[in-house]
């Protein structure tokens, strides 16, 4: 399928944007929380890892029932910078392992918020599951956020999906 010449143009243009935003070097403000000078900031764990991993800033551990959603502390605020968000993803391992995530996935923390970051996590196990402190329990991706102009039409362009949505490939 040959697409139109307006879409190689608006393919480009999104190419060329992103390729520029990630070869940018931003800097990430981080201040830690009183009481958490035993908790690592957020860091990467490899030297190709996407995300930084985030650690739990609980007082006391923390029982999550199954089904149980709870609010947990990480123990710091930050500054992401303006035209970026903080993305927060569940980690792979305590989801396939316990059955542990996070409630909204990705989140998304927002370049003017600065309160401490807090993960609403969610034991979807068949067992209790312990937070401890400084338990690694989720990522946190840095992401480009285009500027959007959102335009009001009376029509929208067809496509070859059309309205077709929720598993109407058939699976």
């Amino acid at each position: 399928m040959r697409l139109p010449k307006s879409v190689y143009g608006t393919c480009f243009l999104h190419a060329e944007w992103k390729r520029r935003r990630m070869s940018e070097i931003i800097s990430l403000k981080i201040k830690r929380l009183p009481g958490n000078d035993d908790l690592p900031l957020p860091r990467k764990m490899t030297a190709h890892s996407a995300g930084f991993d985030l650690a739990a800033a609980v007082k006391e551990p923390v029982m999550l029932k199954p089904g149980e959603i709870r609010l947990i502390p990480c123990g710091f605020a930050m500054a992401v910078p303006p035209g970026w968000e903080a993305q927060i993803r569940p980690r792979s391992g305590l989801a396939a392992k316990h059955g542990v995530t996070l409630v909204n996935t990705p989140g998304t923390i927002d370049a003017d918020y600065r309160g401490e970051v807090h993960l609403p996590l969610i034991n979807l196990g068949p067992a209790a599951f312990t937070i401890e402190r400084a338990m690694r329990i989720a990522q946190m991706l840095i992401a480009p956020v285009p500027n959007v102009q959102l335009v009001e039409t009376e029509e929208l362009d067809d496509t070859p999906r059309g309205q077709g949505g929720f598993g109407h490939t058939g699976h």
